[in-house]
């Protein structure tokens, strides 16, 4: 199986995920292949493939209905995505004696992520604050 990192990179993947997100916000209960790429734009060879990796990473969900397939949205597996940048989240002030022994190099590099933690946690918050119990 595909690292969560890996598999959310993808700005196709993380299409597909937004869309189904809405879609079960909406009371959809799964998304065909053909509305997601007519949602999206992109080819059918495109979204199966994709769909493909998301179904082997546990992101989604399949329900076959004759011919046809419906795909639902499995956020669990981003919980390790949330434990891994909840560290980096924390609201409180660095302690003085660590910010002295931080070189200024350091801290410019710890400034930086911290700012490009709190961008990626605005990014999720907005993508999961409809999900339930989130």
């Amino acid at each position: 199986m595909a690292d969560i990192f890996d598999v959310i990179a993808d700005g196709t993947r993380r299409d597909i995920l937004q869309l189904l997100l809405g879609r079960s916000d909406a009371g959809e209960r799964g998304t065909s292949v053909s509305q997601i790429v007519a949602e999206l734009g992109v080819s059918q060879p495109t979204v199966s493939k994709h769909l493909k990796v998301l179904r082997e990473a546990a992101l989604v969900s399949v329900r076959e209905e004759g011919q046809h397939r419906y795909y639902s949205l499995s956020p669990e597996p981003l919980d390790a995505v949330d434990d891994w940048l909840v560290p980096f989240l924390d609201d409180g002030s660095v302690d003085a004696a660590v910010s002295v022994a931080l070189s200024e190099s350091a801290a410019q590099a710890a400034e930086r992520l911290g700012r490009a933690a709190a961008s990626a946690k605005h990014v999720f918050d907005n993508a999961f604050k409809k999900l339930p119990g989130r």
